[in-house]
């Protein structure tokens, strides 16, 4: 029976930064709350209307995106709340703030892409000053969470642009 080996935790360790109500890392993670609430139900409006020979593909793929965004959405709020801030939490708030605006009707699937690579590419933008607002805030978990948003943000950018044969 191997004897069980003592762990020591260093004395380092980063603590999550105390933040209030009026902190730029809470404004950003805010606007993303509101940003995935738009793009979650975007998303769904172009995954239950794609139509087309690329319809089997692009179902998927929606719904892939669907699902990612909604559990960027939750991590997100919870951060909120994990630095005493309060996630934006109504439709209205969300349809206010958010820099992804609602489904058009009646588009292509090709339309569909380009539209949501046009609202990745504004996401991305807006992740990577998020990111820098977290760091220079010393809020390295904050950080870290936008970086890994931004990485499948531009992955699935690329596949989009793949797409559309760009």
């Amino acid at each position: 029976m191997a004897k069980d080996k003592k762990t020591t935790v260093s004395k380092k360790v980063t603590k999550a930064p105390k933040e209030r109500e009026d902190s730029p890392v809470i404004d950003v993670l805010n606007q993303q709350v509101a940003n995935f609430t738009v793009m979650f139900t975007k998303i769904h409006n172009y995954h239950w209307y794609v139509k087309g020979p690329n319809f089997f593909s692009l179902h998927v793929k929606f719904e892939e995106m669907y699902n990612e965004v909604s559990q960027y959405l939750d991590v997100t709020a919870e951060r909120v709340l994990a630095i005493n801030g309060h996630p934006v939490a109504t439709l209205k708030e969300c349809l206010d703030q958010s820099i992804i605006k609602e489904a058009g009707k009646n588009l292509t699937a090709e339309e569909m892409v380009r539209d949501l690579s046009k609202d990745l590419q504004k996401l991305i933008e807006q992740l990577k000053e998020g990111q820098h607002i977290a760091e220079e805030a010393k809020d390295e978990m904050t950080a870290d969470m936008i970086l890994g948003m931004i990485t499948q943000f531009e992955k699935h950018n690329w596949m989009f642009a793949s797409y559309l044969g760009k």
